[in-house]
């Protein structure tokens, strides 16, 4: 709902637009409800909803030790992976590209945090995901 303030010769008029639907808009001005026919329909800004998928689990194999530092790799920012440029079992070194995502129209490198191994890859290419969504885990 729209609230907006008009003064027409000197009086003054509260306007609320309640609901628009084709090309009929239903008003309230001063408390008094209206139903007023549009010169064109106002088109629908319809804002896509993001549908958080689960994560891939991890394939099964030996557990990781107490000892053994995890690594995680998390979204900086909601968006689509365009590339991933590792997979597992990968040595990677500090400051290695690990994929590109596009966020806010433009391409983002995401580089690795830490050397060592990439334990896994949670994304694929084409994935959409939100910001704090696990990428990438290196040991």
């Amino acid at each position: 709902m729209k609230k907006f303030k008009f003064k027409i010769n000197g009086n003054s008029y509260e306007v609320d637009i309640n609901n628009v639907e084709g090309q009929i808009a239903e008003i309230e001005v001063n408390g008094t409800k209206y139903n007023v026919e549009l010169d064109k329909e106002i088109p629908v800004v319809k804002t896509p909803k993001i549908v958080k998928r689960p994560l891939a689990q991890p394939k099964e194999g030996k557990p990781l030790t107490s000892d053994a530092k995890l690594s995680t790799i998390k979204a900086p920012l909601p968006g689509n992976i365009l590339n991933v440029k590792i997979k597992e079992g990968d040595e990677v070194k500090k400051g290695d590209v690990l994929l590109i995502m596009e966020a806010m129209k433009m391409e983002n490198n995401v580089l690795a945090d830490v050397s060592g191994i990439v334990k896994s890859v949670k994304v694929k290419e084409g994935d959409t995901v939100l910001q704090n969504d696990l990428l990438v885990e290196i040991a």
